[in-house]
């Protein structure tokens, strides 16, 4: 497929960005070329990280997750929506406070990037995904928004997938407090080529020969294109020619998975001496 934009070439490519599920997982399982791919980046010392709008879980938590899958992704390889928030509030506020509806992996990641947690004018609430979202901490996160903290959330998705079907995610419970306070928050994760941004801050790479892997065009390739990213999407995820076609933009590249982005190498035959001697 030719390029839709002006980005570069894939062989032009030095750094990768790479989705997670849909992309090198599906349901706790490597996808085809997964392994292969990241032990190609590896080998090669080329810059990578895989990202992911989940911010329940620290980056120790998912690399241990996606060994269990098959995929050697050592933690420094991983870049959440929490830790791309976390970025951008030390980037904003160094050294401010947050009360935080969330995971261990957002806590840590402000905890790392230098703030403190209270419930007492905090500089910002930060909302992120969770699996015990409570009334009371709703409350108080819509009174402390109303006080004057800044209203921040990862991702706006608001569901999620669960083993008996969809469940309210951090984007429903945004347009709740939005609703009670009038306030719209600052959305970081995707589509917001801010985490991009802070990606590639994280590992040196420049938007011109870094390329982004995903499988959502509403989400991983309008980013990746704002962001001024070589774009591929993958197959092996939500998207089909229908989806696609819904949408007025196209990434660089589709791809029916990451196993044709994995090289090929030459095998190395021994000829033997100059005397013909094997």
């Amino acid at each position: 497929m030719p390029s839709a934009t002006a980005s570069a070439t894939r062989d032009e490519i030095e750094c990768w960005l790479t989705d997670m599920d849909g992309v090198l997982v599906h349901e706790n399982q490597a996808l085809p070329g997964a392994a292969d791919l990241i032990r190609q980046w590896q080998n090669a010392g080329t810059p990578y990280l895989v990202l992911t709008n989940n911010s329940i879980f620290t980056p120790r938590d998912l690399s241990a997750r996606l060994r269990a899958s098959g995929l050697e992704v050592p933690e420094d390889r991983i870049w959440t929506s929490a830790l791309a928030t976390a970025d951008f509030c030390r980037s904003q506020m160094p050294g401010g406070s947050a009360f935080v509806i969330g995971e261990a992996g957002m806590t840590t990641a402000l905890h790392e990037a230098g703030f403190i947690m209270t419930e007492t004018a905090p500089d910002y609430v930060v909302v992120g995904e969770t699996r015990n979202y409570s009334f009371e901490a709703i409350t108080k996160a819509a009174r402390l928004i109303m006080g004057g903290a800044r209203f921040i959330v990862t991702n706006p998705d608001a569901t999620g997938p669960s083993a008996e079907g969809i469940l309210p995610a951090t984007g429903a419970i945004a347009a709740m407090i939005t609703k009670v306070t009038g306030k719209e928050p600052y959305v970081v994760g995707k589509p917001n080529p801010m985490m991009f941004r802070s990606a590639m801050n994280r590992i040196g790479a420049h938007s011109e020969n870094t390329a982004m892997i995903g499988d959502r065009m509403d989400t991983d390739i309008i980013a990746g294109i704002e962001a001024g990213l070589h774009t591929i999407l993958v197959m092996t995820g939500i998207s089909d020619q229908a989806e696609i076609d819904r949408y007025p933009f196209r990434p660089t590249e589709i791809l029916a998975g990451v196993h044709e982005l994995v090289r090929t190498e030459p095998v190395a035959y021994d000829l033997g001496d100059a005397d013909g001697n094997l």
